[in-house]
């Protein structure tokens, strides 16, 4: 969690300017405050991130929402800080939200993060959700390269059999055979 906190409050402090606002919710306990922060009109981005990740650290479910839509934000930062905190949350809405953003066609490009905090949280939808991702990631010419990387490699870190199929088929795209033959290795005989 330490090197977590560390990048996301200096990225933040850098947004913030260091503002007076930054230091108040750095240095506040009070959950209801940080809570207020996600409601409050006129909040920064940077204030109502750094408010639901430490929500979301503290296990208060009032950070799912904002947690989600961060999870699913065009800056890869704000999207690691938002699937961390997301992991710690423990909030059963989990991984559903996170199977739709990855399974998500319209917004494939943001799924490198959903994917990679549904093999985290083992989530029963994370095998139904890695194999849809990953068969549409195997179409000529597909861009998401990192995104079928990440599916490939969660589904053998999960070593489910339904995944023997959608791994096969990868074995025949350059950029993805030495990762799928290593994630068929870890599958279960059967």
């Amino acid at each position: 969690m330490g090197e977590e906190l560390r990048s996301l409050t200096e990225r933040i402090r850098r947004e913030s300017g260091a503002s007076l606002a930054y230091d108040r919710l750095t240095a506040t306990d009070d959950l209801d405050e940080l809570a207020g922060v996600l409601t409050a009109p006129g909040q920064p981005l940077w204030a109502r991130e750094l408010a639901a990740f430490r929500l979301g650290l503290a296990g208060d479910r009032r950070a799912f929402e904002a947690l989600v839509l961060l999870l699913n934000h065009r800056d890869p930062q704000r999207c690691a800080s938002a699937a961390y905190a997301l992991a710690q949350l423990g909030d059963p809405r989990t991984g559903r939200a996170a199977a739709a953003l990855a399974t998500n066609e319209l917004r494939v490009a943001y799924a490198l993060h959903p994917v990679r905090l549904l093999v985290a949280l083992r989530a029963p939808e994370a095998v139904p959700a890695l194999i849809t991702t990953l068969e549409r990631r195997l179409r000529p010419h597909d861009p998401y390269r990192k995104v079928a990387l990440a599916c490939v490699e969660g589904l053998g870190t999960l070593g489910d059999v339904r995944a023997r199929r959608v791994l096969t088929e990868a074995l025949a795209h350059p950029a993805l055979a030495e990762a799928a033959a290593g994630a068929l290795k870890r599958l279960p005989v059967g």
